[in-house]
């Protein structure tokens, strides 16, 4: 939970246009602007979990710009759609051509491990405001970061929730196979069965659209609990085809799946009621602390849209930037060192990170989902769902 004060330097946000600054090809300061990237899926199937990010990144750093800083910072997107095989020749672009002097990203687990040795051979730091792969945190890379907890914590969060909250004895899981989704629903297996549940499982391809023999598996199972590690397209898919078999079992997903398309894609009414958990926080009436409700009234202000799945954790991320800029640091290097002993608050939790790039508050919340919207349950070691 953040500090109350971060809030204040949301306020200016409110007044902000949306017009970003112009371009820059300095990797250092040497001039007065330099430039901040920002990659992920803009254009994919799952953007919805990385436009929000993306926004929320901008406004931090147009409200930064609005002070008329010594240094300016352009924010340049690098649309990878998730693949890393579009992601690593926009890293390499963005550091041989564009020299960028961070990245915020990129946003998804797989993209990262493969940009993340680019990334660093060019001595890049980086902040991902969203990937979660708990095996990124275990390369020794130097100029890693992300403002986010791993699967790991994600993984025993909602599984703990699975067995405390909805005290579910016979759970089926399903994952999509993918370098996200298959360790999370790894570790929500382990937890649930250290909690006493008895678990089966099965597997899907995201690219499919017939999921049938997951499906059945899980109708023969007849469990109280599904969780599906994977992302919200095919999550409503599986929601869909789960429903009209006549599983009626609670669905539960993470933070792949915090998104309104997830209930679209199911079809309305049949998502109602599932749970989704995510170490991430969207707070728009400022339950968990006054300040996300202040920076939920200022993108909503500055964007019409409501805050959605790691905005918060978009804006933290760009404010790490922008606190080591603002210090003086523009160099990569020094960018880097300076993320190293930052401790400052943010909007989804205080900024500072471990050793190893990991950070240092690891919360996992739970929304539930209902109709078109994803109130906030609470922490998911403490909520309950009727």
């Amino acid at each position: 939970m953040m500090r109350v004060t971060g809030a204040v330097a949301l306020s200016a946000a409110l007044a902000l246009s949306a017009a970003a600054c112009g371009g820059s090809d300095k990797k250092s300061g040497s001039g007065d602007t330099v430039t901040i990237g920002f990659m992920g899926d803009l254009t994919g199937e799952n953007s919805g979990i990385v436009i929000p990010p993306k926004q929320g990144a901008q406004m931090a750093i147009d409200a930064y710009n609005a002070t008329n800083p010594k240094t300016k910072i352009t924010l340049k997107t690098y649309d990878s759609q998730g693949k890393g095989e579009q992601a690593v020749p926009l890293a390499k672009q963005a550091i041989t051509k564009d020299k960028v002097v961070g990245m915020i990203g990129p946003a998804f687990s797989g993209e990262s491990a493969q940009v993340g040795p680019v990334l660093e051979e060019g001595k890049i730091p980086s902040v991902s405001p969203s990937a979660t792969n708990a095996a990124l945190g275990t390369h020794g890379w130097k100029y890693w970061h992300r403002i986010v907890a791993n699967d790991n914590v994600q993984g025993a969060g909602i599984g703990g929730f699975i067995t405390r909250g909805l005290k579910a004895k016979n759970v089926f899981i399903i994952d999509d196979q993918s370098e996200y989704g298959k360790p999370l629903a790894a570790t929500v297996k382990d937890t649930v069965t250290k909690g006493g549940a008895s678990v089966k499982t099965g597997a899907i391809d995201p690219q499919g659209s017939d999921f049938s023999a997951a499906v059945n598996q899980a109708k023969g199972a007849n469990p109280d609990a599904i969780f599906f590690g994977g992302y919200y397209a095919a999550a409503g898919k599986l929601v869909k085809q789960l429903r009209e078999a006549g599983v009626k079992a609670r669905f539960l997903s993470g933070d792949g799946s915090l998104d309104k398309g997830l209930a679209k894609g199911a079809g309305g009414a049949n998502a109602d009621g599932s749970v989704i958990g995510c170490p991430c926080l969207i707070d728009p009436t400022g339950k968990a602390s006054e300040a996300s409700k202040t920076f939920s009234t200022a993108y909503k202000a500055k964007f019409n849209a409501d805050t959605a799945i790691y905005s918060a954790e978009g804006y933290d991320a760009a404010t790490a930037f922008i606190e080591a800029i603002k210090a003086g640091n523009t160099d990569t290097d020094k960018i880097n060192a300076y993320l190293g002993k930052i401790d400052v608050p943010g909007v989804s939790k205080q900024i500072k990170f471990s050793p190893t790039g990991e950070p240092a508050a690891a919360d996992v919340y739970v929304y539930q989902i209902k109709g078109d919207t994803l109130p906030l349950l609470g922490k998911a070691s403490e909520a309950t769902v009727s």
